[in-house]
Parts: C-alpha cells; sequence; structure tokens
C-alpha cells in the first residue's frame, strides 16, 4: 500500500494562516486521530487540532476533507487550516510524523500523485510550475492557460485524430476484402493528417519560452562611462559597486523587473577595454559573452568622450569586438532608436545609451551622435524614464501578446518528433507502402503520447518534479 504524506502547503512561517495537507489511504483516520471526527466533504469545520498520543491540544483550526477520486491528487486528502506560528506547525507535523502509514512528503509528491493519478496532464503539469514561478502577471497567464489545457487539450484532440487516421490505415491493411472497409481508407487519413500536421507546425512556431525566461537585457560598453551608475537608477537603490576607477565591476549583477506585467532581467557588465590584471579580463570576458546572449543590449557611452562609432573597430579593441562576435560591428537605423545587430549572435537589438549628458556641451554633440540614441544622466535621472518606457515597449514586440501554445523545449521536441513522422507518412503513402505510413502515425501517436505523458516519460519526471517545492 501506497505510504500517505503530508505537507505544509502554504507560505513559510510565521503567516496568519497555515495550510497542511494530507493525501493517501489514510487520510480519513489521521484526520479522525487529530480532530475526533471526519466532517462534510468539501465543508469548513471548526475542530480542535490534538496530538494524538498526547491528547494535548494544539491549535484550533478548520478541517477538510475531499475523498477521492475528486480530489487535487485522486485520492483521499485531508487539510487543516492552522494558525500559522512556526510552534504550531511544527507540533502538528510532529503529531502526524506519529501516526502509523504516514510520512513528510517529498518536493513536487502532491502534484506528481495528481499525475499518476490522471488528474493533470504532463503539460498541466509544467503550467502549474509555470504558475507557481511566476513573478509578472504575463507570466502568470500564460502559466495559467497551460494548467487549464491550452496545450494538454489540443494535444488530447490531435492524438484522437491521429489514432483515427490510423485506424483507417491498418483497416485497410488487414480487412482489405472486407465489405465495410472503403477502398479510399488511405485517402480518408491522408485528407485527415495534412491539415493536422500544418496546425501542429504552426503551434511550434511561437516564442513561449521567452516570457518563461523573460528579456535579458545586458548594460555593456568602455570602463567609467555609468553603467553601474545606470544599472543602480534601473533598480532604485544601490545594487552595484559605483567607483571612478576604471575595473570596479568584474563580475555580472542581475536585476529582475516586472515592466508592465512582462519579465526583464538587466544585467550590469564589466567595461569591455585591454587589461593586465586577470580577474578583470575573466570580468571583460563574461561581459562580452552575457551581451552575446542579451535579447537587447544596452551599449553606454560617456557624452565628454568621442566615439565615432557604436563598437570601435580600431586596432586596440579589434581583439575584444572578435572574442565577442562583434568583428563585423553594428549598424543603426532598423528599428526606432534600436540597432540591429548583425555582428552580435543572439542579440536582437543594440541601443546606443549616451550618458552624462549633464556634463556634454550641446554644440559637440552633432558630428557625434545620430538620431538612434538615448540620452541620459545618471546623476540627474534626466532620461531615464525615457528609456525605461522604450524597453517596455520593446517587450510588448518581443513578447507575443497571445498565449503561446509550446512554452519548453521538451514540448517543442515532441511536436517536431510528431510533425516529422506525418511528412514522413506523407511521403510513404506516394509509394502505397501501407504498412509503413501506418508506422509513421503509430510514431506520430506515441510523440503526442509522450507530450502529455502517457508513454515513456520515467526518465523525465524526476527532473520536473524536482523543481517543486515540498507541499506542492
Amino acid at each position: 500500500m501506497r505510504d500517505t504524506i503530508f505537507a505544509l502547503s502554504s507560505g513559510r512561517p510565521p503567516a496568519a494562516i497555515a495550510v497542511i495537507r494530507i493525501s493517501g489511504s489514510q487520510a480519513g483516520a489521521a484526520l479522525s486521530a487529530m480532530t475526533g471526527r471526519i466532517p462534510v466533504p468539501r465543508r469548513a469545520s471548526l475542530v480542535r487540532v490534538c496530538d494524538p498520543t498526547s491528547g494535548e491540544i494544539i491549535d484550533e483550526g478548520l478541517a477538510l476533507w475531499f475523498p477521492r477520486p475528486h480530489s487535487e491528487t485522486g485520492e483521499d486528502i485531508a487539510e487543516l487550516q492552522v494558525h500559522g506560528g512556526r510552534a504550531v506547525i511544527a507540533a502538528t507535523l510532529r503529531a502526524l510524523a506519529k501516526l502509523p502509514g504516514l510520512r513528510h512528503a517529498e518536493a513536487g509528491e502532491f502534484t506528481r500523485r495528481a499525475f499518476e493519478n490522471g488528474r493533470l496532464d504532463l503539460t498541466a503539469v509544467e503550467g502549474l510550475a509555470d504558475l507557481v514561478a511566476a513573478e509578472t502577471e504575463a507570466q502568470r497567464r500564460q502559466a495559467y492557460h497551460h494548467l487549464n489545457g491550452l496545450l494538454g487539450d489540443r494535444a488530447e484532440a490531435w492524438r484522437q485524430q491521429l489514432i483515427e487516421a490510423l485506424a483507417l490505415v491498418e483497416a485497410g491493411i488487414d480487412f482489405a476484402e472486407e465489405d465495410d472497409v472503403p477502398e479510399t481508407a488511405m485517402a480518408q487519413a491522408l485528407a485527415r493528417i495534412q491539415p493536422l500536421a500544418e496546425e501542429i507546425e504552426k503551434a511550434c512556431s511561437g516564442t513561449g519560452e521567452r516570457l518563461r525566461e523573460g528579456l535579458r537585457v545586458a548594460i555593456a560598453g568602455p570602463p567609467n562611462a555609468g553603467k553601474s551608475t545606470l544599472f543602480n537608477r534601473l533598480a532604485r537603490r544601490e545594487a552595484a559597486i559605483v567607483s571612478p576607477f576604471p575595473g570596479t565591476t568584474r563580475d555580472v549583477l542581475e536585476l529582475h523587473l516586472d515592466l508592465g506585467g512582462f519579465p526583464v532581467t538587466v544585467l550590469d557588465t564589466a567595461g569591455i577595454r585591454e587589461t593586465d590584471d586577470p580577474i578583470e579580463r575573466e570580468g571583460v570576458r563574461r561581459a562580452r559573452d552575457q551581451a552575446a546572449q542579451a535579447s537587447l543590449v544596452l551599449w553606454v557611452e560617456d557624452a565628454t568622450e568621442r566615439f565615432g562609432t557604436l563598437f570601435p573597430q580600431d586596432e586596440e579593441n579589434s581583439r575584444l569586438s572578435e572574442g565577442a562576435g562583434w568583428g563585423e560591428g553594428v549598424s543603426l537605423g532598423n528599428h526606432p532608436k534600436c540597432g540591429r545587430a548583425s555582428g552580435v549572435p543572439g542579440a536582437a537589438a543594440v541601443w546606443r545609451i549616451v550618458n552624462k549628458i549633464d556634463l556634454f556641451d550641446p554644440k559637440n554633440s552633432a558630428p557625434l551622435y545620430s538620431e538612434n540614441v538615448y540620452l541620459v544622466s545618471n546623476t540627474t535621472g534626466e532620461g531615464v524614464n525615457e528609456l525605461l518606457s522604450a524597453i517596455r515597449s520593446f517587450c510588448e514586440e518581443f513578447f507575443l501578446p497571445e498565449p503561446a501554445v509550446v512554452t519548453r523545449e521538451r514540448q517543442r521536441e515532441h511536436l517536431q518528433d510528431c510533425t516529422a513522422a506525418l511528412r514522413n507518412a506523407k511521403e510513404a503513402a506516394t509509394t502505397g507502402r501501407e504498412e509503413i505510413v501506418a508506422e509513421h502515425l503509430r510514431l506520430a501517436t506515441r510523440s503526442l503520447g509522450k507530450l502529455l505523458g502517457r508513454v515513456d516519460v520515467e526518465d523525465i519526471l524526476d527532473v520536473i518534479f524536482r523543481d517543486f517545492c515540498i507541499g506542492k
């Protein structure tokens, strides 16, 4: 018999209320031992929570009872809502641990049991994980749609259509002489899978991973241009050390922002220059790597210096540029106040940020700067709000407005395997090899089964559930 599990399912104490859940065949017995009775299903009842060994009253609270199979895990579930003090929670958990057949739940074990009992498919499990981890409104919306079957329901419908198409093909193979099997069975099957393949390919074209991971914005540029000061301005606190001495920033600092509901990670990087200091040289290498991987690079320049190009390409800086993949330089102008960085691998755009404009003589600006720049002063704050607004607008273009069907690489791989099998089935049909068509349709159906967690998923379950918290 499977162990009955229990855990604190609410937030870290102290809190106003603590929710302790129990799931398994002994949940009812445990609830009765702790409270003296089992309440009416799905109706909160006021109870005294006691230690069944000593009889001592631990607390007064609410008890709820959810009999199987109509519960979150598909098993009997009991829930105790007690006061959220550390001592109350600890005493309740100790009392439960004394009961026979009960043990503390492992991370994600409640959700895993829900999956194993058919209450959730694997795409819904991933949606739940994303919902728990969501930090912005856009992430919350996307995760909620997936928890409620945005991909899972579609994939199950696709799977049923493939099963019907496969049944037609196999009937044509095994019962070709029967009167009730249509001679056009193969043609009917192919007519079903062609639009299906197109629909699945369209679902794979989204960029749901972007919203899960967020927009990565790297602040890069030469030393002492004001990168760390800009970073602090965006953070609205002294997150990075600011110094007039070059090379102060050695490691990459991260700042997580919620801009209009979109997740943004801003990275403060070391000033890019030649140096003999091995520690600073490592910081420069990391700065190049982060800028190359970012979707938006804010290249910060000092308005009191004279930079003729966005990424200087003179002999002194050529090795730095080539090391970052920037050997071709960057042209501005493909986007308002935005440069498309063809020479920066992975970077969708580069913006030119001219800092220290409060110290700059406007008469010298014309030959140095085009209209595709943001003029800011980290000292006075001038232009910073406009920069934040521009990043927010960039997010609206970067993240698709509608919920993405695919949000993880695992999902994309299974759907691509499915469409590849459907293409192979269509090609095999032209040769008249019906048994080959059937095999490719089986592979396509199996890929959707893997997506939903129906088949061959034991090797990935531990990976998925390890990121869940205890009690979920």
